[in-house]
């Protein structure tokens, strides 16, 4: 039997991202443990990096990671490779970000660091007025995130091991403004989190993306790109879903995605990954 890699993106795709605190659906967990007892392997090829990827994912057991939207790749507990953003670019960022007194943060491997004022405003989006609100203050203590506790404030944002930048909106400056001021430094891509809105995105590496990943881990272990399989939501899964044998949009996805998807599968939350594996006879 041929042995098969599926990646699965991360926010809206393996983890249901529309409650305030994120799961994994127990049927997708299912599927990946009855794949990977197949002999399959299992991969994340998410946007986030290490520090995002909370124990609740990491518990699941995948095979490998790829991380940062394809800035570094892992395979079991080796790095295959590791890229990251030049200096002088994460200075024109964050200076720039700074003067326009943007709300955004940093990610590495070691960690992620919010702007001054993002996290207020993160937990204004999630759980509503804390000040006021008992409710909010209810939804906070008993729903908590796992992504706003994760964020370090009060650091220097002038690192030097960044994979990435992540912006929410602001008012009065289009995403085309942000394109046009780094897109000779950066890959930049619309955010694919609703809760940062329209105008949001992140500034990665150029030159890598989650296809380019895949090919470099498939290429290393040997394994045909006609035995791939890749699960996605958003418009930044295009590229992954267009490179694999199978690309496949879950029912959530956005339109965009599954414009271009070789096939759509249920809702996350109605067993769609599940179905999609069974059908494919990966488990």
């Amino acid at each position: 039997m041929s042995k098969n890699i599926i990646f699965f993106d991360v926010d809206g795709t393996l983890v249901d991202v529309r409650p305030a605190r994120e799961y994994i659906p127990a049927s997708t967990i299912e599927a990946v443990h009855k794949a990977q007892a197949k002999g399959n392997l299992c991969v994340l090829c998410t946007g986030r990096s290490l520090a995002e990827i909370y124990d609740h994912i990491l518990e699941v057991g995948f095979d490998g990671i790829i991380g940062a939207g394809g800035g570094f790749v892992q395979f079991k507990n080796d790095m295959l490779y590791h890229k990251m953003v030049p200096q002088s670019a994460i200075n024109h960022v964050v200076d720039f970000f700074e003067k326009h007194q943007f709300d955004y943060y940093i990610e590495s491997n070691g960690g992620l660091y919010a702007s001054k004022y993002l996290v207020p405003r993160l937990e204004r989006i999630s759980y509503g007025d804390l000040e006021n609100d008992p409710e909010a203050r209810r939804k906070k203590e008993e729903e908590p995130s796992h992504f706003i506790p994760s964020l370090k404030q009060g650091y220097d944002l002038h690192r030097s091991d960044v994979n990435k930048i992540c912006f929410l909106e602001k008012e009065g400056m289009p995403f085309e403004i942000i394109r046009q001021e780094f897109e000779k430094e950066f890959n930049v891509i619309h955010c694919t989190v609703p809760m940062f809105g329209d105008d949001s995105g992140e500034l990665s590496v150029p030159g890598v993306n989650k296809a380019s990943a895949i090919e470099a881990l498939i290429q290393h272990l040997n394994i045909s790109k006609e035995n791939t399989y890749a699960f996605g939501d958003g418009l930044n899964d295009i590229d992954m879903l267009e490179y694999c044998q199978y690309g496949i949009a879950v029912g959530n996805a956005k339109q965009g995605l599954k414009d271009i998807a070789d096939e759509i599968t249920d809702d996350i939350a109605e067993d769609g990954i599940y179905n999609s594996m069974k059908k494919h006879h990966l488990f």
